[in-house]
């Protein structure tokens, strides 16, 4: 039977409770059956220093997801030299589980950034990508420079939720400061404190 499948990439540099509540909110809003989390390799668009390493940041996501069956951490992107490019992930994906429908899961604040990524064009056309944004965060279609149809998809594929507002960078920062840090799971935390991660 065939499943509808979300795919939420990001560094997961630490995992939180922000990354959590955008797959629950996806989960809802676009009837999806489950959500496979996509630790990058090398991020194409981010600088990677500060960046824990891939078993790090693969067995924090674990520890996260572990109470969740709906939710599994894939290593794809681990297996794989070079840069991690979406569309190579997809494609691949699509490959070893030709039954299953997916969707890409962004946020809105990622929509206008879409036209940088590799290959913007075989990516829309290879997978529907939905947006999660939160309320009032609605781009303007001309933000997106793609050509038509594209920007009307996209928005069309654009829900409203109310995913918790928390960056990975506040949660290093916090750390590398000593302070106390909320909205991180509490065995991803005892995880960062025993490994001495973003020290």
């Amino acid at each position: 039977m065939s499943r509808a499948i979300g795919l939420l990439g990001g560094t997961f540099n630490p995992v939180h409770e922000g990354h959590l509540s955008i797959a629950r909110e996806a989960l809802r809003l676009f009837a999806l059956d489950a959500v496979w989390f996509i630790p990058c390799a090398v991020p194409p668009h981010k600088p990677s220093h500060n960046l824990a390493s891939n078993e790090d940041r693969l067995a924090m996501l674990r520890l996260a997801l572990a109470g969740e069956p709906r939710f599994q951490a894939l290593s794809i992107e681990f297996e794989r030299p070079g840069k991690s490019y979406t569309v190579d992930t997809v494609r691949a994906l699509q490959a070893l589980h030709p039954a299953d429908g997916f969707v890409f899961i962004i946020g809105a604040d990622t929509l206008p950034e879409l036209h940088t990524w590799h290959q913007p064009l075989e990516l829309l056309a290879l997978v529907r990508i939905v947006t999660l944004a939160r309320p009032g965060c609605i781009p303007d279609p001309a933000a997106l420079r793609l050509p038509a149809p594209w920007p009307e998809k996209l928005l069309a594929d654009l829900r409203t939720g109310e995913p918790l507002d928390v960056a990975s960078r506040d949660v290093r920062a916090k750390i590398a400061a000593g302070e106390s840090v909320s909205l991180v799971p509490e065995p991803v935390l005892h995880y960062i404190q025993e490994h001495n991660l973003y020290r």
